[in-house]
């Protein structure tokens, strides 16, 4: 199956000490294992990274610690979707029409980069947030691990 993996669920799959962590990690292994083809966005790995690097102590990563979670947990086993300038600028105005405001367009350039590697499945720890913002043809493939 073709699955999109979103910075929430990429962080808690991570954090061993993660709540989330029993329900993120096997999307992951699943990738991992080549049972699953797995997708994630550019703007996570930057995501991940700063979250990753500022969690609170004791769960926080050094920079090291980060780029080697990030190196063998996501960029060895998942293909990376980015968005070019002018997908941001066509979100920008999709995203001005309907009215999202503030950090809600993070998600949006997420549900956009999904939206490019043409999953069967999206996985989110935030699934109220990306439904507001999911495009029609995304919207029944979202579910939170």
């Amino acid at each position: 199956m073709r699955v999109f993996l979103d910075t929430s669920v990429l962080v808690a799959a991570v954090v061993l000490k993660h709540e989330s962590h029993p329900r993120a990690f096997p999307l992951l292994e699943r990738v991992q294992n080549g049972k699953d083809e797995g997708f994630v966005a550019a703007h996570s790995l930057a995501e991940m990274y700063a979250i990753l690097t500022k969690l609170p102590p004791p769960y926080r990563h050094a920079p090291e610690q980060a780029l080697l979670s990030i190196e063998e947990n996501v960029l060895k086993h998942f293909k990376v979707t980015s968005l070019a300038g002018n997908d941001y600028a066509s979100l920008i105005r999709e995203a001005a029409v309907v009215g999202i405001q503030g950090g809600t367009i993070y998600n949006a350039v997420l549900l956009k980069s999904a939206e490019k590697s043409n999953p069967e499945r999206v996985f989110t720890l935030n699934l109220k947030h990306f439904l507001a913002v999911a495009p029609r043809n995304l919207g029944p493939k979202l579910s939170a691990p």
